[in-house]
């Protein structure tokens, strides 16, 4: 079994693998700026609705990414507060159109992990527990 992350730092290399597929991330873009909308919606009309509403447009979006296009399981499952936290950090990725490199960081730092563990020399794992 995998040990557990224990830091943010250490999670995000592990997320931004999780939405490698760049319509997954898409989605999450979607989904995350619906629930900004709602957010203002109910802040401007003081709908309930549209507060319910928020986290039901950003988290069906994103598991809709994550369940069909990543064939994955989101990370907020197990690890809610720092998925959270990152879904954050890559929509501003996104914005910055620097999402895309920091997957390609990603997947080459896994692939350097994996090369220690290969060769011996490490036995931290990167994964979910």
């Amino acid at each position: 079994m995998a040990e557990r992350i224990q830091s943010f730092e250490e999670f995000w290399p592990f997320y931004v693998r999780e939405h490698s597929h760049p319509m997954n991330r898409a989605l999450h873009f979607v989904g995350s700026t619906g629930a900004l909308m709602c957010l203002g919606g109910f802040a401007m009309t003081g709908n309930p609705l549209l507060l319910a509403g928020a986290p039901l447009v950003g988290y069906g979006c994103a598991w809709f990414g994550h369940f069909v296009i990543e064939k994955n399981r989101p990370a907020s499952f197990s690890y809610p507060l720092w998925s959270f936290r990152a879904d954050w950090k890559m929509y501003a990725y996104i914005w910055m159109r620097r999402m895309a490199a920091e997957v390609e960081r990603a997947h080459a730092l896994a692939a350097a992990e994996q090369e220690k563990i290969s060769n011996g020399t490490s036995h931290h794992a990167h994964a979910p527990a």
